[in-house]
């Protein structure tokens, strides 16, 4: 299964853009197919990764280059690492939310409790970052997908739960998920943008009408994340196809709104 299909093409329509930051003119990926692998093991049983294209990393280590090239390389950080280390090279998205409280999204609490409540089997040890701005995307598929599915291989994971930040991670996200897919572990990406996941087309997807820099949910809102989470993690083990659903999440949002709720 191709990563990029008609590879060719894209290359040569990336080639001719001007690397205008703000994604002017900017040559998105078209997938028809996708790459399916079925869930194997029920949620209680999981060993799950967690994959964020937020551009975080470690207080102290290099920051992520979100330049007009950017970089396709990953950081591997413990789940023991606190919210208060870390760091985020943001682009395509505000991250006022994630600094404020890191679940918005790179979920490690809000998984952490799942763990604790058995509704996962476990977080992995290690979480993987990436770059919020990769604009070449042969490079994700080439280099940066390739490696992150070989660490993922190594940690035995059964399932991995990625999630993009702004409207280019969607495009980054899906085609780590389609790698990942391919080599043989299930995935599932959280998209609050349906166009880009139509058009990368990774494996999975749940998807709401949600907002880049806070695609788990609202900063110090558990309750809203932990609904978005759930329903994605148990959508993942119903998947017989590729495909996307909508969460409900989003009739509930709405729902509270009109009562006047947060």
């Amino acid at each position: 299964m191709e990563i990029i299909e008609n590879l060719s093409t894209y290359s040569s329509r990336i080639s001719r853009w001007n690397g205008d930051e703000r994604l002017a003119g900017y040559p998105f990926v078209e997938n028809v197919n996708a790459p399916f692998t079925p869930v194997r093991r029920a949620l209680p049983m999981l060993n799950l990764a967690l994959v964020s294209t937020a551009g975080a990393c470690i207080d102290g280590t290099e920051p992520f280059d979100v330049s007009s090239r950017g970089e396709a390389r990953f950081d591997e950080i413990p789940i023991e690492v606190e919210a208060a280390d870390l760091r985020y090279a943001a682009s395509g998205y505000d991250p006022t939310a994630v600094k404020q409280d890191r679940n918005a999204q790179v979920p490690v609490d809000r998984l952490a409790e799942y763990e604790a409540n058995s509704v996962i089997g476990k977080l992995n040890s290690v979480w993987w970052s990436t770059s919020s701005f990769i604009p070449n995307a042969q490079t994700v598929a080439e280099e940066l997908a390739p490696k992150l599915s070989e660490r993922l291989a190594r940690y035995e994971v059964n399932a991995a739960l990625i999630i993009p930040a702004s409207r280019l991670c969607h495009q980054t996200a899906g085609l780590i998920a389609r790698r990942i897919e391919a080599d043989g572990i299930p995935t599932i990406v959280i998209s609050v943008d349906k166009l880009m996941s139509e058009r990368v087309r990774p494996p999975r997807t749940a998807y709401y009408e949600g907002d880049f820099g806070t695609v788990v949910g609202p900063a110090d809102w558990p309750e809203f994340q932990r609904r978005v989470l759930d329903e994605t993690l148990r959508n993942m083990e119903t998947f017989d196809q590729p495909g996307i659903r909508k969460l409900a999440v989003d009739i509930e949002s709405k729902v509270e709104a009109a009562r006047g709720e947060r």
